[in-house]
């Protein structure tokens, strides 16, 4: 069995495409049953946050395991499978580890470095546990996972390179002013009482709000929410709690509102922002053209690519929709898909390879390609991410002259995915109005700090560890059959012998037996001792089927070595 995760994220599919495939927790729980269920899983779990949806499994056959996991991830999203396919990528056995460590570490975060993911891998090992969906892989992958990500923040400054996605939101609701300045005296509404909105809440409350309002469906919770802030010692803010149907009429006294909750559709209207926006100016709320760009990967024209003789890839500068600048360091080419690749180092070019395969090149329309066309343009994409750090976008051009935007006097931070506040909002005069998407943007420009290059290392030496103890599990079943069948030839023949000597005292017989079991003992030692060393090596998973073959060990006396281990590991785990 081998580690398999398909999935997609905001590096791979806009938002639009990752709003619409979010998942809710009753979905979660049936996409982890069905794969387990399915023919090629034996283990599963799914890390499902705002910004990624990933399905994690054990699988006994690579290609039959994409196809299952890729169609059941369309089937529980509720995007076509044809629709969905371009945006997912797949990591397999060490990649895969690669993969979900450095997601752990923060590095494939919308918001480099931030901590809250760590939680959210917690929640989704649980989820596992008690769906009985986690077996020893799953179990080692995340547990170790949780380890490596403590490890990066503890022996690290990765926390300096990233901030929690709502402290970022924030700093981009106060479009440069310091946040606790723009915050001080503020009126707040927090929608949900969830993780991120308890977050949100003591962020807001931290940094120098006055009143903090909770909302939430269970009142319960938010009284619970509320009570805690008063609580607190470390803040002046007051705190309250109002039933859902409060909404309306508290977003006429805020200055600001967060919401994060899990509902399926819209919490709040263009239109209910429009009325609390008119309710505290008292004058109708004009609507002013978005400048926001189009989401999605933008179509563009063919061309001819300079220097290749290769038509229809679209021209750097020339090309106004093309998403990413490079016509600065490294004319000549033109790339599809800006959250596949925008803001990401030359070394994460190499793990995402998959983006030139999911039509991030677009030179198929040239009906040339060829794999040498596709090295020299991915070579070109790592030289100019090796020389700026990332891939630099394309600077938007400065909207068309219109209605002029009014200082807000609404703020609104929208967290939820899919997502809680109509983007309409955005058009509404004296609203601004932050979200998973315009995060998304904001964040490609966000700096690399030089611990990240730290972190990687860490990750790097994790995930060796990790496969080598993995593969030495892995032998350890057929090393325990081996010492088995030994014993059984040894308890055998002194039963052979007590019946042709019937004339031994015990004591004979005990030094005999002695003497016969040391004999195995150092003939079998060296062997299996150097055995699990070298499955510990890259390409040593071979090392089991040639002691199982050399010793003609019965295949279901090895795996009933491995239930017993996987069972008392599992009664660990519990207790």
């Amino acid at each position: 069995m081998s580690l398999l995760v398909v999935g997609l994220s905001h590096r791979s599919a806009p938002v639009s495409v990752l709003e619409r495939a979010a998942l809710a927790a009753d979905a979660q729980v049936k996409l982890v049953q069905d794969t387990v269920a399915a023919e090629p899983a034996g283990e599963a779990a799914v890390l499902a946050t705002c910004n990624r949806i990933e399905l994690y499994a054990d699988v006994d056959k690579f290609h039959a395991g994409v196809a299952e996991l890729s169609t059941l991830l369309a089937q529980h999203s509720g995007v076509g499978l044809d629709e969905l396919t371009p945006y997912l990528y797949v990591h397999y056995e060490d990649r895969a580890v690669h993969h979900l460590f450095s997601v752990a570490c923060g590095l494939d975060s919308m918001v480099v470095g931030e901590g809250q993911i760590l939680g959210q891998i917690k929640d989704s090992l649980a989820l596992a546990q008690e769906l009985n969906s986690a077996g020893r892989l799953m179990n080692d992958l995340f547990q170790q996972g949780l380890r490596v990500g403590k490890r990066a923040h503890a022996e690290t400054g990765i926390d300096r390179a990233g901030q929690s996605v709502v402290s970022f939101g924030l700093e981009q609701l106060a479009a440069g002013t310091d946040v606790e300045a723009w915050a001080k005296g503020k009126k707040a509404l927090v929608v949900g009482a969830g993780s991120m909105s308890s977050l949100a809440a003591a962020t807001l409350a931290r940094a120098g709000v006055a009143e903090i309002v909770v909302a939430n469906r269970t009142y319960d919770r938010a009284a619970r929410l509320a009570e805690i802030l008063n609580d607190s010692d470390d803040t002046d803010v007051v705190a309250r709690a109002v039933p859902m149907d409060s909404v309306p009429v508290e977003l006429t006294r805020a200055d600001v509102a967060v919401s994060c909750t899990g509902a399926t559709g819209l919490v709040l209207t263009a239109e209910a922002v429009a009325a609390a926006v008119e309710g505290r100016t008292g004058e109708p709320v004009a609507e002013i053209e978005d400048d926001r760009p189009a989401q999605g990967a933008p179509k563009l024209p063919a061309t001819g690519l300079p220097g290749t003789g290769l038509p229809g890839t679209g021209l750097g500068a020339a090309d106004e929709n093309c998403p990413l600048d490079l016509t600065a360091e490294q004319s000549g080419f033109s790339v599809m898909g800006e959250a596949a690749v925008a803001g990401m180092a030359a070394a994460e070019l190499e793990q995402h390879a998959a983006w030139v395969d999911n039509g991030t090149v677009d030179i198929r329309e040239a009906g040339r390609r060829t794999p040498e066309a596709d090295a020299e343009l991915i070579g070109a994409l790592a030289a100019t991410a090796t020389r700026l750090g990332r891939i630099p976008e394309l600077r938007r051009p400065e909207p068309v002259a219109g209605l002029a935007r009014p200082a807000p006097a609404l703020f609104l931070l929208d967290l939820a995915m899919p997502r809680d506040i109509d983007a309409a909002a955005h058009r509404l005069a004296g609203v601004r109005l932050v979200d998973i998407e315009s995060l998304a943007e904001a964040s490609a420009d966000a700096p690399m700090a030089a611990d990240v290059d730290q972190v990687r290392r860490i990750v790097a030496d994790e995930v060796a560890a990790f496969g080598a103890a993995q593969r030495a599990a892995h032998i350890t079943p057929t090393v325990v059959a081996l010492r088995t069948m030994a014993a059984d030839v040894v308890a055998g023949e002194i039963a052979r012998l007590d019946g042709r000597l019937p004339d031994l005292d015990e004591r004979q017989r005990g030094e005999i037996r002695q003497a016969v079991h040391r004999v195995v003992d150092k003939l079998l030692h060296a062997p299996t001792v150097r055995v699990k060393q070298l499955a510990a090596e890259p390409g040593g998973a071979g090392y089991a089927d040639a002691l199982r073959t050399l010793f003609d060990l019965d295949p279901e006396t090895v795996a009933s070595v491995s239930r017993a281990v996987d069972s008392t590991d599992k009664k660990d785990r519990q207790e």
